[in-house]
């Protein structure tokens, strides 16, 4: 096989459809952030455990080293503008978007397909990303939702795929 540039490997890789989240976690200060991940997936249900993955240099790293928690959401199929607000950096992130402070802590938006509200067990090197492996400590869904997808680097819903 021929090599590949790196732009011929991310056209592959959106291929792939994948589902939305965003990930808020709070900084030594206490103060919330959150990120936009596409790269979340299930690992195990005993125990349960998720998985995803951070470039290894993100400010936000420190965030989710070894014992500290996320809320995972799982954006709705309405939910393109919050992915795309989360996916860069800005100050006051939560200043216009709907949310709450969940028992954790944690920043929770409103109106989520699925909350995971997990902590790090383990971190692992992948290349330019680490991999962060976390319990899922509390979980809620709403099955009468449409999950956002992520494909071919456009947003889509599950009406879309069919």
């Amino acid at each position: 096989m021929a090599p590949f540039t790196s732009q011929e490997l991310r056209k592959g890789f959106g291929s792939f459809a994948t589902g939305v989240t965003v990930i808020t976690c709070l900084d030594s200060d206490r103060n919330s952030h959150g990120i936009t991940i596409s790269s979340f997936n299930t690992v195990s249900l005993e125990p349960p455990l998720i998985l995803w993955s951070l470039k290894k240099h993100s400010r936000l790293m420190p965030n989710f080293e070894v014992g500290h928690k996320q809320l995972i959401h799982v954006l709705e199929r309405s939910q393109e503008a919050m992915a795309m607000h989360f996916a860069t950096v800005k100050e006051n992130q939560f200043a216009s978007i709907p949310h709450r402070i969940a028992a954790s802590g944690l920043t929770q938006i409103d109106g989520c397909a699925a909350y995971f509200e997990c902590e790090t067990v383990s971190v692992h090197t992948g290349g330019d990303h680490n991999i962060i492996v976390a319990k899922v400590l509390h979980l809620k869904h709403n099955s009468e939702t449409q999950p956002l997808i992520f494909a071919h680097s456009k947003f889509m819903g599950l009406d879309s795929l069919f």
